[in-house]
Parts: C-alpha cells; sequence; structure tokens
C-alpha cells in the first residue's frame, strides 16, 4: 500500500497520486574538507492548480557567496523512486551513493560525481517513522518534513563555472520536506560540523496549522557520540524560551532529563525559491555561514557539554511575529 510505504520511507517520493499544489524536495548539503567551499543543491518538484506553474527544478545554493541560482525543468523531466532516496531531473541524478550532475545553462554550469559515505539516517520506526513521530500518521499535514542522513563522508569533485571544488574527506548532509507549502513563519538549523567528527544537530520551530487554529511544533535531534537525544512536541518537549532578532536566534528547549540552550548567529546568505500554494515564487533567505552554540545540561547528573557547530544552515522565514506569539 502506498501509505505504508511512504510511512516507512520518508527519503522516497511522496507525490504520486497528489492533488496540487504539492511540493517536495531534497536539501543536499556538501562542505570540502578544508571547509573552504559549501553548497547546497536541492532537487524537487511543485506542481499547482495552474498548470503553467507545475515543473521540476534544481536549486544550487553557494553558502560562501551567497550566489543562488535555479534551474526548472518540465515535469516529465522528474522522476522518483518511492521507497528510496532516488531522484531524476533531466540529466542530474541523486540518490543514496551520492550525485550526478550536468547542469548547463546561462545561469550556471555545474558538472562532476560526488560519492556519499555510509548515510546515517533518523531511525524510522512503526511508532515513530522518522523525524516527524507520530505526525507522519496525520494526511493534512501542510508541510512534512524527513532526514536522509544526519551525517556522512564525501569524495569526488564538481566543476563550476570552469572552477574545479574537490569534496574528497568532506562532510555531507541529507533532508527533505514535502506538502503544500511552507508554514507562514518558521526557524531552521542545522550544523555537522562540531569538534567531534559524528556529530550533528538539526532543529525546527514552526506555525503548524491545526484544526482552524495553530500551535509552535517542534523537532530537534542531537547526535553526539552515536546516540540521538530528541526533542519535539510529539516527545513532550516544549520551548521555554525564544528570541529572534537581527543577529541571532535564541532558543531553549526541555525534554525529559535534559535542557538544551540554542544561539545561532544570523548571517547574510542567499536567496532560495520556495513554495506557496500558488507558485514556487517565494523567496527564502538562507545563509550557509552561520554558528550554532549548543549547551546540552543533563539535569540528572548535573553535566553539561557544550560545543560549536560551523557552516551552519540557517533560515529565519515568515509572520515571526505569530510564531513568537504562539509561545506565550
Amino acid at each position: 500500500m502506498r501509505w505504508l510505504t511512504h510511512l516507512r520511507h520518508p527519503e522516497g517520493f511522496h507525490g504520486e497520486g497528489k492533488r496540487p499544489p504539492f511540493f517536495e524536495g531534497w536539501y543536499v548539503k556538501l562542505v570540502d574538507a578544508g571547509e573552504r567551499a559549501r553548497y547546497a543543491v536541492i532537487p524537487g518538484l511543485f506542481t499547482s492548480d495552474d498548470p503553467d506553474q507545475a515543473h521540476a527544478f534544481v536549486q544550487v545554493l553557494d553558502g560562501t557567496t551567497g550566489t543562488a541560482t535555479y534551474h526548472r525543468y518540465p515535469v516529465d523531466a522528474f522522476d522518483a523512486a518511492p521507497d528510496a532516496f532516488d531522484v531524476r531531473v533531466g540529466p542530474n541524478r541523486f540518490n543514496d551513493r551520492g550525485i550526478d550532475l550536468a547542469i548547463d545553462d546561462d545561469q550556471r554550469i555545474v558538472r562532476g560525481t560526488v560519492r556519499f559515505g555510509p548515510l546515517a539516517p533518523w531511525p524510522v520506526t512503526l511508532r515513530s517513522p522518522g523525524i516527524m513521530g507520530p505526525y507522519a500518521y496525520v494526511p493534512w499535514m501542510e508541510c512534512n518534513h524527513g532526514v536522509v542522513s544526519l551525517d556522512h563522508a564525501l569524495a569526488g569533485n564538481l566543476t563550476i563555472d570552469g572552477t574545479e571544488v574537490g569534496f574528497d574527506g568532506g562532510r555531507g548532509y541529507l533532508e527533505k520536506d514535502w506538502g503544500a507549502a511552507f508554514p507562514a513563519g518558521y526557524v531552521w538549523m542545522q550544523s555537522n560540523h562540531f569538534g567531534q567528527v559524528g556529530t550533528s544537530f538539526v532543529g525546527s520551530i514552526a506555525i503548524v496549522p491545526w484544526r482552524g487554529s495553530a500551535f509552535p511544533g517542534i523537532i530537534l535531534g542531537l547526535r553526539y557520540r552515536e546516540r540521538l537525544l530528541r526533542f519535539a512536541t510529539y516527545t513532550g518537549a516544549r520551548t521555554t524560551a525564544l528570541r529572534i532578532d537581527d543577529e541571532h536566534v535564541d532558543w531553549t528547549v526541555t525534554g525529559g532529563a535534559y535542557d538544551l540552550r540554542i544561539r545561532a548567529h544570523r548571517t547574510d546568505g542567499g536567496l532560495l525559491h520556495g513554495p506557496t500554494r500558488e507558485t514556487m515564487g517565494s523567496r527564502v533567505g538562507e545563509t550557509m555561514r552561520s554558528t550554532i552554540e549548543l549547551e546540552l545540561r543533563d539535569r540528572r547528573h548535573g553535566r553539561t557539554v557544550a560545543g560549536v557547530g560551523r557552516h551552519a544552515g540557517l533560515e529565519v522565514h515568515g509572520d515571526l511575529a505569530a510564531l513568537l506569539a504562539l509561545q506565550v
């Protein structure tokens, strides 16, 4: 059954048979070993009630310069597996083994292959099928999220506008979103460049429409020493403080025996295309030059662990006043 395949494989394509509006996109993050080059490559599909708006795409964000390009393809140039991360957009291929890019238009030329080491996916169980937890069973969620790999090794090269960029020894991250539209207001952040290789953090807080009302949905994961600590609305975690200004996002979450304090530093970035219910025309600012300071306190043992994530992705978007009002 299709719904069971989707539950068991959040990394796969969920759009088969879906009525518009619908979008699905995979976020492929690449950082080289010297930590000088950082890119996000985002393949996806958008459908709309207006047939002229429906298309496939590949976005490329240079996280160092902030330059972002949007490469549009016809819908029939898109193909994806429902039970695996295996996506084709025109001549570009993305799967759990790596990516092969052949982008060539008046915006940018990107060619080459980057291979992935073993992926570290967010665990999928019957009770909690991925990062969405039991909310994965709710069919009317506006936006769904999946983490394909919290951290993995990279190898290979891309030639970008005539310059070769090597990724041997680099680190990668993979996630995805699908649904009708991005949330009306949200904060998202991610880094897998901490002092200890293998440590990874991803977190988001968003306005979640729910039966005519809304609530502030949170999902956070901290992978540390091969253990994944989860803080989410469905685990009973809650936000105890949230402050957003032009320079920082300060966020404190408590869940179980832990308190997690987060300070993300806002920096300039690029403008990506994001989905509304009508178009892919929403402009979403994303930086890959943020840092995320984490402080994890274990109340049971009185221990505190701190770290700083480099080359962090950060999006602070939409109706932030409404998001903050939900915390009151």
